[in-house]
């Protein structure tokens, strides 16, 4: 028997990825299909209904610049706790600065 808790990689995360009645659902094809250019500042905005790209939950909400593309998703340069940090995310989880 095991006689500890598990901590997996999408413990404690019931609030942050729950979606409101109005966005429940799969996301449009705009949403999945939308192109960044390198240097747009995007904001990080995870979609619990796609899991291809989906960040780690610490970076939830946080803001970075686009440093590149790999595959179909892309990379962003984010700052966390004065530590610079490369993450790849789909363009699902992304929206752009206004």
């Amino acid at each position: 028997m095991v006689h500890h808790k598990h901590r997996g990689v999408r413990c404690g995360t019931r609030a942050r990825f729950k979606k409101t009645k109005r966005e429940k659902g799969r996301p449009t094809v705009n949403k999945m299909l939308q192109t960044f250019h390198i240097g747009d500042i995007v904001h990080i905005n995870v979609d619990s209904s796609v899991h291809l790209g989906m960040p780690f939950r610490r970076f939830i909400g946080q803001t970075g610049t686009v440093t590149g593309k790999q595959g179909c998703c892309y990379m962003v340069r984010i700052y966390d706790l004065n530590a610079e940090k490369n993450i790849v995310v789909h363009p699902a989880h992304l929206k752009l600065q206004k």
